[in-house]
């Protein structure tokens, strides 16, 4: 198997890792009940997506 002859630069090692970095994940708000929600996906809070019931959401006691 081949090894590297050389040790690659912090330079050219820096711009490789420059795409690396995490991003925030995309939240919108619920049109019923206006939480923050994942995109296409049923709302946690209130149990609804486009306009429909799709979960049995408990309400906390």
């Amino acid at each position: 198997m081949p090894n590297p002859k050389r040790r690659h630069s912090k330079a050219r090692t820096a711009k490789r890792r420059a795409h690396d970095a995490l991003t925030a994940t995309g939240s919108g708000e619920c049109p019923s009940c206006h939480e923050r929600k994942l995109p296409h996906r049923a709302c946690p809070k209130c149990g609804t997506y486009k306009g429909r019931a799709v979960l049995d959401v408990k309400e906390p006691s």
